[in-house]
């Protein structure tokens, strides 16, 4: 079982690229691409396409775990939702980073940014903004807000990106989002539902001339993890998981 998976209700590893030009969206091509991965992985075999014309390859949503694949006008998407290792969500991403130059002509000079994101779910029922506020305290300049009488917290979602280089073209991004709104907390009443939490790393830019996406992407993945080992678990994930344990 992995690490992670202890730490929230769900959790899932996404890669994102997106291009500075259209991807190809004709038949013969979309088609050929999606068949290449469902070569290696026979049981992605949900395809469709969304009301937006995104293309999508998945697999069934019944089994409490997940691999799919998307093609939007310009970003290409790759996630695995609860893997049990996430090397293989690894291979995955590495799969289609390794298809699209030949098969979507897409060249490493068109790359906008490539994502490597991890993601987890809290379910709660209650007020999702005001436990996060708990659980992970607010600035000192907004302590008074919540000492106004009969005031409810209705929107807290922290959010933080930082540069990890000078050039300012890698970054990391911390991004806490909520579901409640404002008609709930008026009736106090909540439906069951989640607080995700998303940490990405993101490289912004074309690549280097010598540098593949998955190599890239693997750098990503290890910056990652190490940032996630070394702050997000302990100063979010616990600290959101304990508080929604004493509700």
């Amino acid at each position: 079982m992995n690490a992670y998976s202890s730490l929230a209700d769900d959790f899932y590893s996404n890669m994102n690229l997106n291009t500075e030009m259209q991807l190809p969206a004709g038949r013969e091509t979309v088609l050929g691409f999606f068949e290449r991965v469902q070569k290696t992985y026979p049981s992605m075999r949900n395809f469709y396409t969304r009301e937006t014309g995104d293309f999508v390859l998945e697999e069934d949503k019944d089994q409490g775990h997940q691999r799919w694949l998307s093609i939007e006008p310009r970003r290409i998407c790759s996630g695995y939702f609860n893997p049990s290792d996430l090397d293989l969500a690894a291979d995955q991403h590495q799969l289609v980073l390794e298809l699209i130059p030949y098969m979507l002509s897409v060249s490493p000079l068109d790359c906008e940014a490539l994502d490597y994101m991890m993601g987890f779910d809290f379910s709660y029922r209650g007020n999702h903004d005001e436990l996060v506020a708990e659980a992970l305290g607010t600035s000192v300049a907004f302590e008074g807000l919540l000492d106004v009488p009969g005031a409810k917290v209705l929107n807290y979602e922290p959010c933080m990106t930082v540069s990890l280089e000078e050039s300012c073209r890698q970054q990391a991004r911390l991004m806490i989002e909520t579901r409640t709104n404002a008609y709930q907390v008026r009736r106090g009443e909540f439906p069951e539902d989640q607080i995700s939490v998303y940490f990405t790393v993101r490289q912004y830019g074309s690549l280097d001339p010598e540098t593949s996406f998955e190599q890239t992407l693997a750098r990503l993945r290890t910056q990652c993890e190490t940032l996630l080992d070394d702050f997000v678990i302990d100063q979010v994930l616990r600290p959101l998981a304990q508080a929604i344990s004493t509700k």
